[in-house]
């Protein structure tokens, strides 16, 4: 037997999780479209080498308006 095992524990968020995925079966279904809705996109490979060759490269300090530093006042 082992010391720390216990076979019978399970916490009370996966207790939820099967209790709600008992409740309503077409759950884990409605998650997978609504990922595919949202996540799951066919990439444009030859657009997306058009974005990364138009990128700008950004300046050191991006607050910086001018390339000469204004004097005091």
């Amino acid at each position: 037997m082992h010391l720390f095992r216990y076979p019978d524990y399970k916490s009370e968020a996966t207790q939820f999780i099967q209790k709600l995925k008992a409740e309503k079966p077409s759950l884990e279904e409605e998650q997978r479209q609504g990922r595919a809705l949202l996540w799951d996109k066919a990439v444009d490979a030859q657009a997306w080498q058009g974005y990364q060759a138009a990128r700008v490269a950004q300046k050191p300090y991006v607050y910086q308006t001018s390339d000469t530093p204004q004097q005091a006042r």
